[in-house]
């Protein structure tokens, strides 16, 4: 289908998971899905197809339980966004938790060091950058020391490789150790962005020891990855991109460390599952993951959903 013609609309809601297989989005962005199905709306528009509906963020939590996911885990990893999850975590207790972090690619644009990457995307700096990268992982400190009831994790912090040039590849593993530090010293799991960089990430977890409950957010790995990662007892995260075709690598991972090291996530607004990749994610997805994983290890997705409902809740305690 060309671009002019894509179906931009939202995808149907799941069929709903049962009572007793309810599950958590690991990581999300409730917020950001607002503005992003508002740009999806106005390019429909452009094309002469209809609206798009924008939904708040009350609706869309409440979508999302009705399909049976119960519970999201959102990421703020700019330095304005680190209190918006906070803030949606205290507006919605016990349904929201917050990750909270400098994302690998802005830790390198604090204090204008940034460099272009193999993406090709010029490098852009925002008025909050001119505030250092140790300023920035201090706000990250604070604001995890005073909401330690929204706080479960420090996320996402890692290595990007893609959108970062290769100048600025130490100052962004500089950011990632204090990351690690601050998730051990917390005691808090950390949550990893791992964008064509999986060497460069798992020579500095082991380098500097990772913390006890380390998580790949939207793993990308393959299964000797995976191997690496069972033998360190590292937790796998597994959004829409495990259900894209090819991706089998994805899927055999999650056989290899064991559904008490898996969980889902939807990363939304981005990395929808099939067959609705391309269009507007949301927490009320995560049933289209969890089919896609269940087809593939062979079991129900009942089974499946229940697994990593237990596996959230031993590493982040929701």
């Amino acid at each position: 289908m060309s671009r002019k013609h894509r179906d931009r609309n939202w995808a149907p809601a799941p069929e709903a998971l049962p009572a007793d297989a309810r599950v958590v989005d690991n990581h999300t962005h409730v917020a950001s899905v607002v503005p992003f199905s508002e740009a999806m709306s106005h390019e429909a528009q452009e094309r002469g197809q209809d609206p798009v509906p924008v939904y708040s963020v009350d609706e869309l939590l409440r979508q999302a339980a009705d399909v049976g996911v119960e519970g999201v885990i959102d990421c703020g990893c700019e330095l304005p966004d680190l209190m918006t999850a906070v803030d949606m975590a205290r507006e919605h207790p016990g349904s929201v938790h917050a990750a909270i972090a400098i994302h690998p690619n802005e830790s390198v644009l604090h204090g204008h060091r940034g460099a272009p990457g193999p993406d090709g995307l010029p490098v852009r700096y925002k008025p909050w950058h001119d505030v250092g990268i140790d300023d920035a992982i201090a706000e990250v400190h604070r604001i995890a020391v005073a909401y330690p009831k929204q706080v479960v994790a420090i996320g996402e912090t890692g290595m990007d490789l893609f959108r970062t040039g290769e100048s600025a590849k130490e100052l962004q593993r500089d950011a990632f150790r204090a990351h690690i530090a601050l998730a051990k010293e917390l005691d808090l799991p950390m949550q990893i962005h791992d964008r064509d960089a999986h060497r460069d990430v798992i020579e500095t977890l082991l380098a500097d020891g990772a913390p006890r409950r380390t998580v790949f957010h939207s793993y990308s790995g393959d299964a000797e990855m995976a191997r690496i990662a069972r033998e360190h007892g590292w937790y796998l995260s597994l959004s829409g991109t495990s259900s894209y075709k090819g991706n089998d690598g994805i899927r055999e991972s999650a056989r290899i460390v064991g559904l008490d090291h898996v969980m889902v996530e939807t990363d939304a607004p981005y990395l929808t599952p099939m067959p609705y990749r391309g269009r507007t994610n949301a927490p009320y997805m995560i049933p289209y993951t969890l089919h896609s994983l269940a087809r593939y290890l062979q079991m129900s997705v009942e089974d499946v959903a229940r697994a990593t409902r237990a596996t959230t809740r031993e590493v982040y305690g929701v």
